[in-house]
């Protein structure tokens, strides 16, 4: 027999084996569909172990999904919870439809986007472009609304470093990137999370009421002078991992095309040395966890809300503090807010890090579409 001949015989005889091997892509319907781990090859052992773990922290819920299966839900996962700063990562993403639409422009300036605040943002201040935002990047340290005293404290004076050229985590960035989006669009934040994500995601919780705006109060005047609300979102658990699921899925669902998927990338790309070997995309944390060697990115709320995407690993890991951040919390005292039950970013990674060692390692084929 020729040998090329018995060659592709061969690969001919394999192939239907090979695409077997391969899970096909699952999307959730109106409820996830769950897998049992051990079946699917997870040790039992090491998740009683990462149980075991996650019962020493606070009171919460864990919501792990591969190949597009739930696989671990510990807690509670249909309970609503303000999510703090993940709502900078559902922003982000509804950024990505619009800029993409051409509707959004990232090289526009503050200046030419009339945007300005109280006190006034100076010329140079205004000189920062949409995309410098995005990346927290803007050098516009003006008081905001939302966060801690310390925060503030910790913020470089006004003009003490040039647009684009220096990384601060900045609630005024996040803040006026929701001003910009409602003023040049004429739409609104959460009807337009419903329309473009959560319908078509079919999650199974959100409301138009689960998303509110906070404006201050009179007690914290003084320390959030700024026109520019905070919106925050309120989530399950389980509807926010079909959030991560849709960008773990390169921004499509179901043969639908929800977020570009060369925005998934460009924003999910780290700009910014973060410390600890992270960074910082559009909005999206990049890697950071030093417990977890497999690349990652990450959406991250004050208190210990999470939502991780391991790629490599097919994996989606949503962990929900069930204590919510106050919105007024520049009207607490330090001493007050470190009371609060709190799950820090090492606590995740120590529990991602059981999370990834009980999954079997065949698991980690890589995002399909």
């Amino acid at each position: 027999m020729n040998r090329c001949f018995f060659i592709v015989l061969l690969l001919w005889m394999l192939a239907p084996l090979a695409r077997a091997q391969t899970p096909a892509t699952v999307y959730p319907g109106a409820a996830w569909e769950k897998a049992d781990a051990t079946e699917s090859g997870w040790s039992a052992q090491k998740l009683a172990d990462a149980r075991r773990y996650f019962d020493g922290l606070a009171e919460a819920s864990i919501f792990v999904v591969e190949h597009g299966r739930v696989v671990v839900e510990w807690g509670e996962p249909a309970k609503r919870v303000k999510v703090s700063s993940v709502r900078k990562s559902l922003l982000s993403a509804l950024y990505g439809i619009h800029v993409r639409a051409g509707r959004l422009d990232l090289t526009k300036t503050l200046a030419q986007l009339g945007i300005d605040d109280q006190p006034p943002l100076t010329a140079f201040e205004k000189t920062a472009t949409l995309r410098m935002v995005l990346q927290a990047r803007s050098g516009v340290y003006h008081a905001y609304v939302g966060g801690l005293l310390a925060d503030r404290e910790a913020m470089p004076p006004r003009g003490s470093h040039a647009p684009g050229s220096f990384w601060y985590y900045n609630n005024w960035d996040f803040n006026v990137l929701g001003t910009v989006f409602e003023q040049q669009l004429h739409l609104k934040i959460a009807t337009e999370f419903r329309d473009r994500i959560a319908a078509p995601l079919q999650m199974q919780d959100f409301r138009l009421e689960d998303m509110h705006y906070f404006g201050g109060t009179t007690q914290t005047a003084a320390v959030e002078q700024s026109i520019h609300p905070a919106y925050h979102f309120s989530l399950t658990a389980r509807d926010m991992a079909r959030f991560g699921y849709l960008f773990l899925r390169g921004g499509a669902w179901k043969g639908q095309q929800l977020i570009p998927g060369d925005w998934v990338t460009e924003s999910t790309t780290s700009y910014s040395d973060t410390g600890g070997g992270g960074g910082y995309g559009y909005l999206w944390w990049v890697n950071g966890f030093p417990e977890v060697s497999a690349p990652n990115y990450s959406a991250r709320g004050a208190l210990g809300k999470y939502i991780i995407v391991v790629p490599e690993r097919d994996l989606v890991v949503v962990y929900q503090n069930h204590t919510e951040f106050p919105d007024d919390a520049a009207a607490y005292s330090l001493d007050q807010l470190q009371r609060l039950p709190n799950v820090s970013k090492e606590q995740m990674g120590g529990l991602l890090k059981r999370i990834l060692e009980a999954q079997p390692t065949s698991a980690g084929q890589g995002p399909r579409r």
